[in-house]
């Protein structure tokens, strides 16, 4: 029943002031140019996908429909020390000298506005702080509203538009200040976590599960043979996945790859990179909104397993306005305590009463 279980959201406003506009004048540069190049070879307006909107449309919906159980909260700017757990000094310097300016990043688009640097910064202290609450106990599960989003960054590169890898800094933050041992990172994002999987590439105490859309869809990175190196040989796990997958084969990966695994690594703290791109209007993958529900649950189910409940998730991607935010809704009220019904094929209930409708015309022999 929703409001069985208590929920924090981390929601705060300073990340509204990430808002890179295409059409701005952008520092001059070799980036810049070559930036306007392929946008202006696209033969069409380009806006940037990444916008304020996408927090504001989540918000105004919960707003409008509150959830029994969830509270808010602000967020934190992240210090420099808890950033360079997971990325160098010298690119967060780097990052840092483009404070108040708009800059093109990289040619994946990724850009920075004049609110850029310390919206970043607050998405990745409000994962830290989504984690510090189901550490300290005050709430099962929380949820972090960041953006920009994070799993694309890497340890000195920003990618994707991500500027600031919110879900790996909160997990090294975890596990050096509040006493976690294993950490497991659930990504669930259409699009291959590779930032994430860099950073913990070599690491045995993170075990990182991704799925995704396969290669050549955006990065073009987790392969099932990317398993990790080192002493992280084996922590690694990706599923890519074709682009008309649906629920059932999201949650046939979750229970027949996922659970083993992590009862096997026995985590005290899960994370999920939560984005909400592999819905269906969002054209990446074939989900639907209890496509959503039900791999919460599962997840939930391993955090009570393993862990006393304790499960934070990120926002990542997802960037039609609509499934974002019906999506974040049907995962809260899942964290929440709602029932989550059973999944089937679209359109396989609506022929079975269809066929109940019908059938009992045929029943006899005609006249």
């Amino acid at each position: 029943m929703i409001g069985d279980r208590d929920v924090i959201v981390i929601r705060d406003e300073r990340m509204l002031a990430h808002k890179p506009d295409a059409a701005e004048h952008f520092q001059p540069g070799r980036m810049d140019r070559r930036v306007r190049e392929i946008l202006t070879g696209l033969g069409f307006q380009w806006d940037y996908p990444e916008h304020p909107g996408r927090l504001s449309a989540i918000t105004d919906l919960l707003d409008e429909n509150p959830i029994a159980g969830v509270r808010y909260e602000p967020g934190r700017v992240a210090t420099m020390e808890e950033l360079n757990r997971v990325h160098t000094r010298s690119y967060l310097k780097d990052i840092f000298k483009l404070r108040g300016q708009n800059a093109w990043l990289d040619m994946d688009t990724t850009a920075v506005s004049p609110g850029s640097i310390e919206a970043a910064e607050v998405a990745a202290g409000s994962a830290i702080a989504a984690v510090e609450a189901v550490v300290s106990g005050r709430a099962r599960s929380a949820f972090s509203l960041s953006r920009p989003p994070g799993h694309h960054a890497e340890p000195v590169r920003a990618r994707g538009f991500c500027l600031f890898n919110n879900v790996a800094v909160a997990a090294a933050h975890a596990q050096e200040i509040l006493g976690c041992e294993r950490v497991l990172i659930i990504d669930w994002d259409a699009h291959h976590g590779n930032g994430t999987q860099d950073i913990f590439l070599a690491s045995d105490s993170v075990m990182f599960f991704d799925t995704h859309r396969a290669a050549p869809f955006y990065p073009g990175s987790g392969t099932l043979e990317e398993v990790g190196a080192g002493l992280g040989e084996g922590y690694t796990i990706n599923v890519p996945l074709p682009g008309d997958t649906g629920d059932l084969g999201m949650l046939k990966a979750f229970e027949e790859i996922l659970v083993p695994a992590a009862n096997w690594f026995k985590p005290d703290l899960i994370l999920v990179s939560a984005g909400f791109d592999p819905h269906r209007l969002d054209l990446c993958l074939n989900l639907t909104y209890d496509g959503f529900r039900n791999m919460t649950r599962l997840i939930q189910d391993l955090a009570d397993t393993h862990c006393d409940g304790r499960l934070a998730m990120v926002l990542e991607g997802g960037y039609n306005l609509e499934c974002l935010a019906l999506g974040v809704q049907a995962v809260l009220e899942t964290l929440a305590g709602a029932d989550v019904p059973p999944l089937s094929e679209p359109g396989y209930e609506e022929i079975e009463e269809a066929a109940r409708f019908h059938l009992s015309a045929f029943s006899e022999e005609p006249d």
